[in-house]
């Protein structure tokens, strides 16, 4: 399920993070500590970002509970039982404000999902169960396939903040997690048309039609769009899961 490009370029942004640091250490040995200093802070800075990331999520979202949105639960239970996970994580839906998102990170030993309110809704008042489903797929899927790790995100911290460098990275880990939640839950796959048209007016977009122009919207500034996109743009990203013959564009 991983994308095939995924791994090669985890290896290059290490390679760029143990470069940077190495000459930080270098400086650092030759008498220069302020700009080797901060770079060695990374991991420090790294830590304390999940650390209050995942308290924010504690004491502002809603935990997902055998009691508390015990449908949503089930579907965290069962993604990380199909995706052979030894805990299962966490998961908070969280204030949205119209925004339609959902992530998956971690702090320690702990793992977790957070889901927008907005979207969350998509599963519950709005009917489509199987569109959640996915979601939660797509984020358990993270989890699963390691991209929440506090030293997978150290490691590439450095890329990060390199345009088009980083981002590459995070699109190809999106195919994955992507992939997770197709195996999971295919039938939820029209869901992800929220991400073009919203909570309300995505049961009426034609997925097909947007799959289509992932061919004929093309150019150079479609290109560094997606270049610079931690996520592929939907034309790709639907066109890569519509035919799951073809592993989804990074570049």
């Amino acid at each position: 399920m991983r994308h095939h490009r995924e791994t090669p370029l985890l290896l290059g942004c290490i390679a760029v993070t143990l470069l940077a640091v190495g000459g930080a250490v270098s400086r650092a040995l030759s008498g220069d500590p302020n700009e080797p200093l901060l770079l060695l802070s990374i991991p420090v800075l790294v830590f304390f970002v999940r650390g209050q990331l995942y308290a924010r999520q504690r004491v502002n979202g809603v935990r997902i509970t055998e009691a508390q949105f015990p449908e949503a639960h089930r579907m965290v239970v069962d993604a990380a039982r199909y995706f052979g996970m030894r805990q299962v994580p966490e998961a908070y839906i969280v204030l949205g404000n119209g925004a339609i998102n959902a992530f998956a990170s971690g702090h320690g030993f702990r793992r977790y999902v957070a889901v927008n309110s907005d979207l969350f809704e998509v599963g519950g008042r709005l009917g489509d169960p199987d569109a959640l489903r996915f979601v939660i797929g797509h984020e358990v899927g993270h989890i699963a396939a390691g991209h929440t790790s506090f030293w997978r995100q150290f490691a590439v911290s450095i890329a990060q903040v390199i345009p088009g460098v980083g981002s590459t990275l995070g699109r190809a880990q999106e195919y994955t997690a992507d992939n997770h939640a197709y195996e999971f839950c295919p039938e939820g796959v029209q869901g992800i048309r929220v991400l073009a048209a919203g909570k309300y007016l995505y049961p009426a977009v034609d997925f097909d039609d947007i799959v289509a122009r992932a061919s004929t919207d093309t150019g150079f500034f479609v290109m560094l769009v997606n270049l610079l996109s931690s996520h592929p743009v939907n034309t790709f990203r639907f066109a890569a899961l519509a035919d799951r013959s073809t592993p989804g564009r990074v570049l």
